[in-house]
């Protein structure tokens, strides 16, 4: 039971940008000049997609309808995402991304730790996004911004963000090397990014394998816009805590 509850978790979780990966549609001018970075074959497990970037079988992705699992009670516990929030140590004029904020669980719980900052709530469905601005008026929240990003782009803004938060999410981006060389563009000369992801290189972290990644794989993918590993904070019980700067 414990692998179908976090495979779904997994399946719905935040920003879920790689939901047209399967679709030639979704394929632009702007990515054709990129697609020699990717390469194309049969899916090594049914939770791949047959797009592999840097030998990594992009994983599939589902929708907003899970998004009330995202605001399950025993999140909390099951993933400490208290010590993920705490471990950012976020100062309180900070503007901060949340890539695939999905309903919101990280959004407002960053919100007031910047009280004079704000929050970047990113997502592609504007479900997702809706959900989030019905409960920041709710609230009153006013340092809440929604976005409504693309399969590509972020749309953040260039040279402003101090901390870019990505919990679950980068596995499934099916233009990883665009959305990464958007979110690198978009950090302040002292912007870091927080890259949570399951550990591939714990068996017994039961999760599909598309939705795990090892720290070599994230250092990759990451130096390939000009990203670099400061840190991988050993917190959490099942996820990688990898802090990034630009090189």
């Amino acid at each position: 039971m414990m692998i179908c509850r976090h495979f779904i978790a997994l399946l719905f979780v935040g920003a879920l940008f790689g939901a047209c990966a399967q679709s030639p549609q979704t394929q632009t001018s702007a990515t054709q000049s990129t697609d020699s970075l990717y390469t194309f074959g049969n899916p090594t497990s049914a939770d791949g997609t047959g797009k592999f970037y840097f030998g990594r079988d992009i994983a599939q992705v589902m929708g907003h309808l899970g998004a009330g699992w995202l605001e399950r009670s025993e999140r909390e516990k099951e993933e400490r995402t208290d010590l993920l929030i705490d471990a950012l140590a976020l100062k309180q004029d900070d503007v901060v991304a949340d890539i695939g904020a999905g309903s919101g669980y990280f959004t407002f719980r960053m919100s007031p730790l910047v009280p004079q900052g704000k929050v970047l709530a990113v997502d592609i469905q504007p479900e997702m996004l809706q959900m989030i601005e019905e409960k920041e008026q709710k609230q009153q929240i006013k340092n809440i911004e929604t976005v409504l990003g693309t399969i590509e782009d972020p749309k953040l803004p260039k040279g402003s963000v101090d901390w870019v938060l990505l919990v679950d999410a980068y596995h499934e981006f099916s233009h990883p090397y665009e959305m990464m060389l958007a979110i690198a563009e978009s950090l302040s000369p002292t912007g870091k990014v927080a890259l949570v992801e399951y550990r591939a290189e714990d068996p017994s972290v039961p999760i599909k394998p598309r939705h795990k990644m090892t720290e070599a794989q994230a250092v990759k993918e990451m130096e390939a816009v000009g990203l670099e590993l400061v840190e991988n904070k050993d917190l959490l019980p099942q996820q990688h805590l990898m802090i990034f700067q630009r090189e």
